[in-house]
Formats: structure tokens, C-alpha cells, sequence
């Protein structure tokens, strides 16, 4: 066990133990609830950063930093097995950074029970960066777990507006995608002579001894639909708007920013090296639907009218995004998915912060009722348009939301080009809502109803405080875009490595992939090979 070995299991156990004291400690001070919280935030931010610029894998598995501690269900083929690979890091990364940003902000948060409402998202936090680190597919599922509970508990009794009704509906979603999710996972397992339950097992195993055409058919799907439950494909995205509005700004910035990301993350770390034909015979499917999230979804959020519901349903739609990168069955399209989850975890999560500072000057999310907050806050302006055009994915010094864009766009064009031509379209639907929020917003002249508000309250511009979380966020965002190597080189080698496997499992069942990927026949998808 290296020292940094030690520094990975600490991203999760520092956060969960300050939440433990929180939770049998009593009522504690506001300083020490304080001071624990902004712990249990700041370390696993600094060490997902230490990680991240250290990682150098050297295992022929591809991973760093392993460790394997007992868990009592060695029997199970179960244990806390802990790691990093070029896939996991930048999520890793990102679940740090928008941790740190989020509970930051909750700080500053008028929350009644504040002690309850922080150790909650400490929670919430452990979950978060033990989903990223697990190599072991059990706590993989585990610690999503331990991240979600609390995001419930949070919306119903700390929300805003319609917040059990949407608590209640967001439960029922994603309890239905998480039970479907385990038992996809579980019949990877044991469909295969894996002899733990873990990735780098299963890998090995189903290499030399891949699972027949048909069942890898029926368990993607369970996949598909279980994953797609969680990030809010469409048609199944209903949960997800409600339930960001209804949710404290720091949950939505932590769910919409980092936990959405599981089911995708399964699909690229699991799903596409384990049951690539399963992945095939699903990609024309998946691709319609992950348009519908684009498209159709795109024009619903041209629609809304309320800053938040706005925020939460582009939010749906840029993950359409990314299940388009994974109907591309390629590394070209697993490295799209990977850089757009990194970008959109980034800039939705400043967005959903943003978004309250506009609310805590205006109170209110109507952006009928604002307009001209440029000449109270002509900061808080600046920021709020450059994170709008970095999430129309625009071209720009440090927008990495355009690379990650374009690169599904490229895979996709391989895949089908009629596909690539609707899925533009999203861009100039961003371009509309967004660009119309901003102007709504800031631009024009005062609404009746704001400028009665300026004539009884006093609008400051975006205070020290509030630009602490943002800057974090921005930072990571424009750092990353600017240096895109400083993730791709390492993703790039691990997608590599995983689609060998995927070619090594093909060889075994005598199907020839092209040198993009997995492109098999579809003879061979018809005789079940």
C-alpha cells in the first residue's frame, strides 16, 4: 500500500467520517460544524488533484494506486478493491472539484438544522468520490448508493417548490434504473468465470472466455435501460427537471455535476468492453433515443420560461450527448462521452450556482420579471455568459465543452451521418435558450417587477463568497480546455487497451472488428455470435 494508495482511500473515508461526527457528535457548534465540513469538502478535492497529476499506471491492468482491504465477502468474489485508471481520473477529478464547489457554497447556505443539511452532503460526497475509485463492481453500485439516499432525503425536506412530489418521483425513477442496473451487473458476473467481482477480473475472464451473443444482448439491455433510468434519457427524464428545481442548489450541483455521471461512466468502464455485441445490437436503438434527449428535449427547453427548470432540462439534453457517443461503439466515441461528461459536469454545476446568485438578487426565477441586472452586476453578467457559451459548446480558448462535442460529432458522422446532421441541431437549440436567457436576464430594460425590487432592496454585484465556488469551477473548466492532453493522453491509452480487449474477445468468437472499433456485421448480430 503506497502513500498515495493511503490518499485515495482518504477522498472517501475523510468526507465520511467528518459526516459520522456530525451525525453521533450531538449538536455542535457552528464553528465546528464549520470547520468539519470544510475538511470533509477540501481534502478530497486537493487529493483528487494530487492523483490526477501523479497518476502513472504501471499494472499491465491499467490502473494505479490499487488497494484491496477485506470486507468479509471474499467468498462473494467482494472486497473494497480501490484504484484509478485513465478512464475513472478525470471523473475522479471532477467529482472533487465540484464537491469542493458545492460545499463551499452550502456553507454560505441559510438552511435550517445546517449541522443535518452538511453532513448530508458529506454523504453525499463519500459516495461520490468512492463511485470513481471503486474497481470493485459491488461498491462501484454501493457508493452510488450512498450518494443518492441523501439527495433524496435533501430535496424532500430542504427543497423548494413542489419538493415531496418531486422527491417522490425522483425516488421511484431511479430506485426502478438502480435495480436494473444490479441486475445487468450481476448477470455480467455470473455469465462469466470471473473469479471476483471486479472490472479488472471480469476483463481478464470474459477475454479468453466472452459471454455468448444473445445473453450479452439481454444483459446491455438491462444495462441500457437501467443506466438510462439514472441519467435521464429520454423518455424516462421526466424526474430529473422537477427534481433539480425543486433541490438545494449545492444537491442539484452535485447530482446534475458528478452523480449523473455513474450510468454513463458504467457504460464506457463496463458495459462496452464486457458485452460489446450486446452494445451493437442496441446502438441504432440507443441512438434514437439519445436524439430525442437532444432534440426533442432541446425544444421543450426553449420553452421554459424559469431559470432553474431551464438549467435542469439542458442539463437532460447535453447528456444526449453523450449517449450518442456511446451508440458509437468506438473509441473515437468513448473518449467524446468521457471529455463532454467532464465539461458538462463543470458547467452545469456553475450554472445551477449561478443561477441562485441571479435568484438571491432578483428573488425570483421568472426571467420575465428580471432583466438589466448588467448595470447592478456586471460581473455576475460576465460569468454567467461565458459559462452559457461554454455550455453551447462554442469554440473558444478554455470552452472544453466544444472538444468534447466535437469529438462525438466526429464519432458519430463515422457511425451514421444522418445522425451527425440532427444531432448539430442541439447546438443551435443551446444557442436559442441560452443566448435568450442571458439577454433576458441581464440585457434590455428593468420588468416592472424587478424594478419595483431595486426601488426597495440594494443589488450588489457577485460578492467574494459566492465567487470563491465559481472560481473553482471556472478555473477547472478553462485549465481543462485550454490542456485537454492533461486528460485524453491517459484516457486515450486506457480506451485503447479496453478496445483491444474488445478486439481479443472478437478474435475468440471469429468476428473481425475494423480498426475503429467494434463495427461487427450484422449477420453476425442476426446468428447471435
Amino acid at each position: 500500500m503506497t502513500n498515495y494508495s493511503i490518499l485515495l482511500l482518504g477522498t472517501i473515508l475523510v468526507p465520511l467520517v467528518a459526516a459520522l461526527v456530525m451525525l453521533g457528535g450531538g449538536s455542535l457548534s457552528k464553528a465546528t460544524t464549520r470547520s468539519l465540513a470544510t475538511v470533509g469538502f477540501s481534502f478530497p478535492a486537493l487529493a483528487s488533484l494530487i492523483l490526477w497529476i501523479n497518476f502513472q499506471p504501471t499494472d499491465s491492468s491499467g490502473y494505479d494506486y490499487l488497494i484491496v482491504l477485506p470486507t468479509g465477502l471474499e467468498r462473494l468474489g467482494i472486497t473494497l478493491h480501490l484504484g484509478l485508471n485513465g478512464i475513472s481520473v478525470p471523473l475522479f477529478f471532477l467529482a472533487g472539484i465540484v464537491g469542493l464547489a458545492a460545499g463551499l457554497y452550502a456553507l454560505q447556505s441559510e438552511a435550517e438544522r445546517p449541522q443535518q443539511y452538511l453532513m448530508l452532503i458529506l454523504f453525499m460526497q463519500s459516495g461520490l468520490m468512492g463511485v470513481f475509485a471503486s474497481v470493485d463492481i459491488f461498491f462501484f453500485y454501493f457508493f452510488h448508493e450512498l450518494a443518492l439516499i441523501p439527495t433524496f432525503i435533501c430535496i424532500g425536506v430542504w427543497g423548494e417548490r413542489d419538493r415531496h412530489s418531486a422527491a417522490m418521483e425522483m425516488t421511484i425513477y431511479l430506485t426502478l434504473g438502480a435495480m436494473l442496473s444490479l441486475l445487468g451487473l450481476l448477470a455480467i458476473y455470473f455469465q462469466s468465470d470471473a473469479s471476483a467481482f471486479n472490472m479488472i477480473a471480469l476483463k481478464e475472464a470474459i477475454t479468453t472466455k466472452p459471454i455468448e451473443g444473445g445473453v450479452q444482448n439481454v444483459i446491455f439491455g438491462l444495462l441500457l435501460f437501467g443506466f438510462g433510468i439514472l441519467v435521464s434519457l429520454f423518455p424516462f427524464h421526466s424526474w430529473a427537471p422537477r427534481g433539480y428545481a425543486a433541490a438545494p442548489t449545492s444537491i442539484a450541483m452535485l447530482h446534475a455535476g458528478v452523480l449523473k455521471k455513474f450510468g454513463l461512466y458504467g457504460f464506457v468502464q463496463v458495459a462496452l468492453p464486457l458485452v460489446p455485441l450486446g452494445a451493437v445490437h442496441w446502438s441504432n436503438f440507443l441512438a434514437w433515443l439519445a436524439l430525442g434527449s437532444v432534440v426533442i428535449i432541446g425544444l421543450i427547453t426553449i420553452a421554459q420560461r424559469d431559470l432553474k427548470m431551464m438549467v435542469g432540462f439542458s442539463s437532460v439534453m447535453h447528456m444526449g450527448y453523450c449517449f450518442l457517443g456511446v451508440a458509437c461503439v468506438s473509441i473515437l466515441g468513448a473518449a467524446g462521452v468521457i471529455l463532454t461528461m467532464v465539461a458538462h459536469g463543470l458547467t452545469i454545476a456553475l450554472l445551477f450556482l449561478l443561477g441562485h446568485v441571479v435568484y438571491r438578487r432578483t428573488e425570483t426565477f421568472e426571467m420575465a420579471d428580471m432583466g438589466g441586472l448588467v448595470r447592478q452586476a456586471p460581473a455576475l453578467a460576465a460569468i454567467f455568459s461565458t459559462a452559457v457559451l461554454a455550455s453551447i459548446g462554442l469554440p473558444g480558448p478554455g470552452l472544453l465543452n466544444f472538444f468534447g462535442e466535437f469529438t462525438v460529432f466526429t464519432a458519430l458522422w463515422d457511425f451514421n451521418e444522418a445522425f451527425a446532421f440532427l444531432a448539430v441541431l442541439g447546438v443551435i437549440i443551446s444557442a436559442v435558450y441560452g443566448l435568450r436567457a442571458v439577454a433576458s436576464i441581464f440585457f434590455g430594460p428593468h420588468s416592472e417587477t424587478f424594478a419595483k425590487h431595486l426601488k426597495e432592496n440594494a443589488v450588489k454585484d457577485i460578492t467574494v463568497a459566492e465567487k470563491i465556488p465559481t472560481f473553482i469551477l471556472f478555473a477547472a473548466l478553462v485549465v481543462i480546455g485550454l490542456w485537454p492532453r492533461s486528460i485524453t493522453d491517459d484516457m486515450n491509452r486506457a480506451l485503447e487497451a479496453e478496445f483491444k480487449t474488445i478486439h481479443a474477445m472478437l478474435a475468440t468468437l471469429e468476428i473481425q472488428p475494423d480498426e475503429e472499433g467494434i463495427e461487427i456485421a450484422r449477420t453476425a448480430i442476426t446468428q447471435n455470435r
